[in-house]
């Protein structure tokens, strides 16, 4: 092979590789921002749903929310005050006896945000964004919700659930903390997420599922 036919090669294989990867990163974020497209709002102007979805976060040893997990659970607590949603599902990680995320946001919202205990239903098994949209749907029978989060993670979670469930869904973000380091942290992991997010749906990984339960079915009848 001469040197000219090298170049070439080399070039137009440099160019295939980009191209790829333009594709496998490009993708699946274009997908969540289309599957998302019209369904943000802040909390004033949020279509009323059933359920406010709060995703997991960090919890501190001793037992408070991090201030980016408080932040999304002042959204679920100001939605409901607001009547924007007549339950609260939280869905986090309780995967060790002494670390319980779902516990510790119920009890945020019940005992500093004065939410009716009743209303408040805890998901154990949210170990990631796509187990909790799909133990929402499969486990707790959630058809309609408001999706909690950062901005940077909402868009993601509003097309996850779209595309497990088939859930009506709408989100409210929290923006409370939006730039610091820890957004920017999250922001960047967005990629590599989004792209998890198509192996997710495409294979229809099972996560932990288990019996139905009716907590959401009785916190909107409960008064």
């Amino acid at each position: 092979m001469t040197t000219r036919r090298r170049f070439r090669w080399l070039r137009r294989t440099i160019i295939g590789g980009v191209g790829l990867a333009v594709l496998a990163l490009g993708g699946p974020w274009a997908l969540a921002e289309g599957l998302s497209l019209g369904r943000v709002h802040t909390v004033e102007q949020t279509p009323s749903r059933d359920v406010a979805i709060v995703f997991g976060a960090a919890v501190l040893p001793d037992g408070t929310p991090s201030n980016y997990l408080r932040g999304r659970l002042d959204v679920a607590a100001d939605l409901y005050e607001s009547g924007r949603v007549r339950a609260i599902l939280v869905s986090g990680d309780n995967s060790t006896h002494n670390y319980n995320e779902p516990d510790n946001m119920k009890r945020y919202l019940v005992d500093s945000r004065g939410v009716p205990t009743a209303k408040v239903v805890t998901d154990y098994a949210g170990f990631d964004t796509y187990d909790t949209c799909v133990r929402a749907r499969r486990i707790f029978g959630v058809t309609s919700a408001a999706l909690v989060t950062q901005d940077y993670h909402l868009t993601r979670a509003l097309a996850t659930c779209r595309m497990t469930g088939g859930m009506n869904v709408v989100g409210s973000p929290d923006t409370s903390r939006a730039h610091d380091r820890t957004w920017w942290y999250g922001w960047s992991r967005e990629f590599g997420a989004r792209l998890k997010m198509i192996y997710d749906v495409v294979t229809r990984r099972t996560p932990t599922l288990g019996v139905q339960e009716d907590g959401i079915r009785n916190a909107l009848g409960a008064r």
